[in-house]
């Protein structure tokens, strides 16, 4: 049967509202050891993501080749000012399968959860996929191993 986002996804999200500063949310992605950083509407709505990539160099600062943009991570500038706003999410009843053809249909590395009413309720990462590529190659091997007994 195939497995589903809900049981690999973590569940423990970080979130981060759009007007808050750029430099603290590199400070929670640091603190908090994530990469990916939903961004969430006062009442909870996802609005966004936020990854350190938008943090180290958002896609305007080379917007074209003639104009020289200098980027400082400061808090002048906010999390709604370099969010991605055109959020890829999966939702918990969804295949892994179906996971990974998204992530890599998107080239992204990390997907918002959401459940069947649209509430964000986890992240799925590259790292989550491995952990369950990792579970299916342990049981291929114990069933292996397994066989070989039984013979």
């Amino acid at each position: 049967m195939p497995k589903k986002v809900s049981e690999y996804m973590t569940r423990k999200v970080i979130t981060i509202e759009p007007q808050a500063g750029l430099r603290e949310a590199f400070f929670l992605m640091r603190d908090e050891a994530i990469r990916h950083l939903p961004v969430t509407s006062a009442d909870g709505a996802l609005i966004g993501i936020i990854s350190d990539r938008e943090l180290r160099r958002p896609g305007w600062v080379d917007e074209s080749p003639e104009i020289g943009h200098e980027y400082q991570l400061t808090d002048d500038l906010h999390v709604s000012d370099v969010m991605i706003t055109d959020v890829i999410s999966v939702h918990t009843y969804e295949t892994l399968t179906k996971a990974v053809g998204i992530l890599l249909e998107h080239n992204v590395g990390a997907l918002p959860v959401l459940d069947k009413n649209g509430d964000l309720v986890g992240m799925l990462s590259a790292v989550d996929l491995l952990r369950a590529f990792k579970h299916s190659l342990d049981a291929q091997k114990y069933d292996k191993k397994k066989r070989a007994v039984a013979s």
